[in-house]
């Protein structure tokens, strides 16, 4: 897979690149020939680590849609995630995927949304320099930080699965 040298224009991805200039990011989207559907996928596009890729996963919290952004590297435990958070966590469904986000499943990015949504930030991806997220499309990514993905969210950063840090720390 390669990046295409001319963006095309999407809904989407366009309230992204507005959301992260709004927050003062200079946005650097890459769109991909193909739709990048998996973390390994996006990895091997781009060259980088599994880790690196910040999957934009949306649950639901009891009732409420959260978002959790997850290192690529492994899978949000859902039970155990939930005792922490203090209620049930579900996998949601395409349709409140789309009115939380305004986005499809396979391009979620972390900004963008009509409204807020709740985010939490796996901080296994402090473990990187740079990791990658969704920009509003399966097609596309763009680069960020872990400290900047979750200033840009409002985030909280939190452990996915027993074993994680619990504390951000960066490999050197």
């Amino acid at each position: 897979m390669s990046a295409e040298q001319t963006a095309p224009s999407h809904a989407a991805v366009d309230r992204v690149i507005a959301a992260l200039e709004a927050r003062g990011v200079e946005p650097r989207v890459v769109w991909f020939g193909d739709a990048v559907t998996t973390a390994q996928l996006a990895a091997d596009a781009l060259g980088v680590e599994v880790g690196q890729i910040a999957n934009s996963l949306v649950f639901t919290l009891d009732d409420e849609p959260i978002l959790v952004l997850t290192s690529g590297a492994h899978r949000v435990d859902t039970d155990w995630l939930g005792e922490r958070l203090g209620g049930r966590i579900g996998r949601a469904s395409k349709e409140v995927v789309k009115a939380a986000t305004g986005q499809v499943i396979g391009g979620v990015a972390p900004v963008g949304h009509p409204a807020p949504v709740r985010t939490f930030v796996d901080v296994d991806l402090a473990r990187y320099d740079e990791v990658w997220a969704a920009a509003g499309h399966a097609k596309t990514v763009f680069p960020t930080t872990y400290d900047e993905l979750v200033r840009l969210t409002g985030g909280t950063p939190t452990p996915v699965e027993p074993g994680s840090a619990d504390e951000p720390t960066r490999e050197a």
